[in-house]
């Protein structure tokens, strides 16, 4: 155990001499590097192969963190490309962040192999030796330069596609939790008018109590001058109504 925490440490110091001696050109590359990279991909910032493991990850971070350091970088966004070194590791450590970058992945290579797939079938040589070589012949070329190359790509390519549907989900979520808190604010302020309302009506209750007590009390007094209504003659057999005049004191 003692002698693997001095080896570890050895590696620290010897590390830090090398990137000592580092020239401010190759820091400043590695910064440019860096603030390139293809955002949604965590691979690409710590410049790993897809397969890397997160021991690998942990390694990486700490070569590249250390060219790229503020402190000692003097490049104007060495603390940008710090940042985001540090992020992409964060991601690579994280068992559900990893394991959904890692099927993306393994989508891309699945697109590729299906491709590959009908294009050896367009050529018979390459046909033939991949079934004499029992699969050995496609993981060499999966080992290939140009098969890498089209796996990043076609990384990218799925992961925007996956990041554009998940911001549309994301706006569309947005709206509809805009709308129904909308709704929301107008029941209360229906609420509240009604309330308003009720305490209004409550509040002059009173008064009118009081002002159909006066008037029962009061009785139906009729002005001078005033003609009361029609009245009915019951013994008139046409039901014609006769008008009373109102004697005036």
């Amino acid at each position: 155990m003692g002698e693997a925490n001095t080896s570890s440490i050895d590696e620290d110091l010897l590390l830090k001499s090398f990137y000592a001696e580092v020239s401010e050109v190759e820091r400043d590359n590695e910064v440019v590097r860096i603030l390139s990279c293809f955002k949604l991909n965590a691979f690409e910032y710590l410049n790993l192969p897809f397969d890397s493991s997160p021991e690998d990850v942990k390694k990486q971070y700490r070569k590249l963190s250390l060219l790229v350091h503020p402190d000692k970088c003097k490049h104007p966004q060495a603390k940008e490309a710090f940042s985001a070194l540090a992020k992409a590791q964060q991601l690579l450590l994280d068992p559900q962040e990893r394991e959904y970058l890692v099927n993306q992945i393994n989508a891309a290579r699945e697109e590729l192999r299906a491709k590959r797939k009908k294009q050896l079938k367009k050529d018979t040589a390459s046909k033939l030796k991949s079934l004499v070589d029992e699969g050995k012949y496609e993981q060499e070329y999966e080992k290939s330069d140009e098969f890498q190359t089209q796996l990043k790509l076609k990384v990218r390519e799925i992961l925007t596609d996956q990041e554009w549907r998940r911001r549309k989900m994301q706006m569309r979520i947005s709206e509809e939790e805009g709308r129904l808190k909308k709704d929301e604010e107008e029941s209360k302020e229906m609420w509240k008018r009604k309330r308003e309302h009720e305490e209004q009506w409550e509040g002059t209750r009173e008064n009118r109590v009081s002002s159909w007590r006066d008037f029962m009390k009061g009785g139906k007094k009729v002005k001078k001058g005033e003609i009361r209504p029609p009245k009915l003659k019951t013994e008139d057999p046409n039901k014609s109504y006769v008008q009373r005049p109102v004697k005036k004191g």
